[in-house]
């Protein structure tokens, strides 16, 4: 501090900020190059200026690509919030114990249970899910169905249930953290408010809507944020569990597979690398216009 305070604060920052520049902006700006390029990981690139973009665009698996990643945008956040909500309410206040702050039974024990999928690796996630998904008698769901004498479905197989399937992994795989989440945030909120609102008559259900929902707010928008990021990635799930890498028939293709598929299987980088720049500008005028839409006056308590 004896050369001063600016000095001082630049000393730390040099370091971080040149291994941010480094290893984020570098890479985003030669992604940005390298998508006006025609390469196939070989040789030169050649220059072809917006030529992939024009082809991108024109592309119908692209379109479809983007119509699963909005529909896995709609769902996830609603279905994972909603639930997430819930279940946090039921194990912070939900119960009928000693005081309004109590939990359903078993709570703490709940919470575990909740939060155990987020201690698996995402694709251990699939390969179990897999596994129950089966089209046979062997598998979990299929198992039981036959049991009852009802014939079996194909989860992943049929092209009208595999997204939707998909997307049902994605909640069950979502929803422990933001329990947790939510829960922290309710455990912030005084026991003095929800007191106030028991004395004047407040139904559970209204102390839900009424006072928890509000004086979590904040929350609510990082994780819809959160989860419209996952939306638009979507990639090891869909590609561990789909056929074929989105299908069957492309029914349940996202961006990211694309990306993946136009690099790594058909060599071609520049393509694939112009469809990454699109899905980082929609992930962000996503985020942009969520934070936006859904900004609201800070309640104090």
């Amino acid at each position: 501090m004896k050369h001063g305070r600016y000095p001082f604060i630049v000393g730390f920052l040099i370091a971080p900020v040149a291994l941010y520049v480094t290893f984020v902006i570098v890479p985003y700006v030669e992604a940005f190059d390298l998508a006006l390029r025609q390469w196939n990981g070989f040789g030169a690139a050649k220059f072809i200026g917006l030529g992939n973009f024009r082809t991108l665009f024109s592309n119908p698996t692209f379109w479809k690509a983007i119509s699963h990643n909005g529909i896995i945008l709609v769902v996830l956040p609603l279905v994972a919030i909603a639930i997430g909500l819930v279940f946090a309410f039921l194990l912070n206040v939900g119960g009928r114990g000693a005081g309004i702050r109590a939990g359903v039974w078993g709570s703490k024990f709940y919470r575990v249970v909740f939060f155990f999928p987020q201690l698996l690796a995402v694709p251990i996630i699939a390969v179990l899910v897999q596994m129950v998904y089966r089209p046979n008698e062997w598998g979990l769901v299929n198992g039981v169905l036959v049991k009852f004498g009802l014939e079996p479905v194909g989860f992943l197989i049929n092209p009208h249930l595999a997204l939707w399937s998909i997307i049902g992994v994605l909640v069950w795989q979502a929803v422990g953290f933001y329990v947790v989440l939510f829960s922290a945030g309710m455990g912030s909120i005084p026991n003095d408010i929800y007191e106030a609102a028991e004395l004047d008559g407040a139904s559970r259900l209204t102390l839900f809507f009424r006072v928890t929902v509000p004086l979590l707010w904040d929350t609510i928008q990082v994780a819809w944020v959160y989860l419209g990021i996952a939306a638009f990635d979507a990639f090891a799930i869909v590609n561990v569990l789909s056929v074929d890498n989105g299908g069957p028939d492309g029914s349940t293709t996202v961006l990211a597979v694309e990306i993946y598929r136009n690099a790594f299987q058909f060599s071609t980088y520049g393509y694939a690398t112009a469809m990454g720049v699109v899905l980082f500008f929609v992930t962000l005028t996503f985020a942009a216009l969520t934070l936006r839409v859904t900004r609201r006056e800070t309640i104090e308590y």
